[in-house]
């Protein structure tokens, strides 16, 4: 991945050298991808150290690079590399996360999941599109910028953390809070998505406990006990009723959401758009009794809350709080949460990318919220405006879990020419 050395050109000249050297990257670009996806870093268990030192191998190759490893906690590893230009200006940051999911089953994979392979335009394995793909670009991209580092001001910083899959806190959460240079004037991130919508936000989230006791009888003396289960289903019912709360979202989001609306649901299917708009209850686990011939004395279940912009957790728990008062033999917790979070569509950053991207893909992209959470919260918090524009996943999680090739090269070059004229406010 090493930079060829060019002589100075204008702003111009440079941006056109840089759009021809990331359509000819193409092979590099692959290889640097297989090569991420052939080191395993699952999540759990949270070690990205191997994964690590292979970003860190093909960052180095990158001619006067800072780079810094961070380790908050043992084999919890992050990365920040560091590039300058030719003087003073902006810090774009390129921010994404070195962990995946777990390989899981492997009998239903028709390639060996930590391959690479590389078949009819599509490439292979897990964490290919959650994000060792996204990576590559975000990699690639400043590799490029590297080339032409004296047409732009500023830096380039990458910000490539581990523990995005346990919610960021010792990831891009930490770093965020103790590295100083991992903070930007914007930040690109190249998680999961689509090329053609550019994201400019995402939804809260929320997950609960509810656990219901009663009494022992049994199943033919039900007058006897209380039953655990009955008691709740009855809570459950009351908090599915929170999906029917108002919400007053911002008017530029809640345009943005159904300007959207035609591109972005073909591609995310039909009911996205008020899914980002509302209150989602999901009763992902239900567990309760020993026998059909005993009443239960215990029931639990866990429920996933999402949260569009317009309201916060804090409001939801005060609501779940007030319907499940005074249901006996109930108790809950908030077992995790983050707020919504999004940066105004029309900010610099989310108009860069939406032009490029228009230009490189020849159409216009959609500009919408997500509707999963990603590390982009963390620079949100920090009030730090940011855009996620990545590849689309398929089979995420699953087997064969791959990308499309044709889609990397896209992503790649948005991510450079997008950060190109970011950081020489080009008009």
């Amino acid at each position: 991945m090493a930079a060829s050395s060019t002589p100075t050109a204008s702003a111009g000249q440079a941006r056109e050298m840089l759009a021809s050297r990331a359509d000819r990257s193409l092979p590099l670009l692959i290889e640097m991808t297989q090569a991420l996806v052939r080191v395993a870093s699952p999540n759990p268990p949270s070690n990205t150290t191997d994964i690590a030192r292979a970003v860190e191998r093909l960052l180095a190759e990158i001619p006067r690079i800072d780079i810094r490893r961070v380790e908050p906690e043992p084999g919890v590893v992050s990365l920040v590399a560091r590039l300058r230009g030719k003087g003073a200006g902006r810090r774009l940051t390129f921010n994404g996360h070195l962990d995946t999911f777990p390989v899981g089953d492997e009998t239903g994979w028709t390639e060996p999941p930590l391959s690479g392979a590389l078949r009819d335009g599509r490439l292979y394995g897990r964490g290919v599109s959650d994000m060792k793909g996204g990576l590559a670009c975000s990699m690639l991209a400043a590799a490029l910028l590297a080339e032409q580092r004296e047409a732009w001001s500023g830096e380039v910083v990458l910000t490539l953390a581990g523990d995005e899959e346990n919610m960021g806190s010792l990831g891009t959460g930490y770093l965020l809070e103790h590295v100083p240079e991992a903070r930007g004037d914007a930040n690109i991130c190249g998680d999961v998505g689509s090329p053609m919508v550019v994201r400019f936000g995402e939804k809260g989230l929320m997950w609960i406990e509810i656990e219901a006791h009663g009494v022992a009888a049994h199943g033919a003396h039900v007058h006897k006990g209380v039953n655990a289960i009955d008691r709740l289903r009855a809570a459950l019912d009351r908090v599915k009723e929170l999906e029917r709360l108002p919400v007053a979202a911002p008017d530029a989001v809640v345009r943005a959401i159904e300007a959207a609306r035609p591109i972005s649901e073909k591609l995310s299917g039909v009911g996205e758009c008020d899914t980002l708009r509302r209150i989602t209850v999901n009763l992902g686990a239900i567990a309760g009794g020993t026998s059909p011939n005993l009443v239960p004395t215990h029931a639990v279940a866990q429920a996933d809350i999402r949260l569009p912009i317009g309201i916060s957790t804090g409001e939801v728990e005060a609501k779940l709080a007030a319907k499940l008062a005074g249901l006996d033999g109930i108790a809950w917790r908030v077992l995790r949460r983050f707020e919504s979070n999004f940066t105004d569509p029309h900010h610099e950053i989310v108009a860069r990318v939406r032009d490029v991207a228009e230009e490189v893909l020849g159409t216009s992209p959609a500009v919408n919220m997500r509707v999963g959470g990603s590390d982009s919260r963390w620079y949100r918090r920090h009030n730090v405006p940011t855009v996620v524009y990545g590849l689309t996943p398929f089979n995420m999680g699953g087997p064969d879990e791959h990308i499309l090739v044709d889609e990397l090269s896209a992503v790649a070059k948005v991510h450079a020419l997008a950060a190109f004229d970011y950081l020489t406010n080009r008009s």
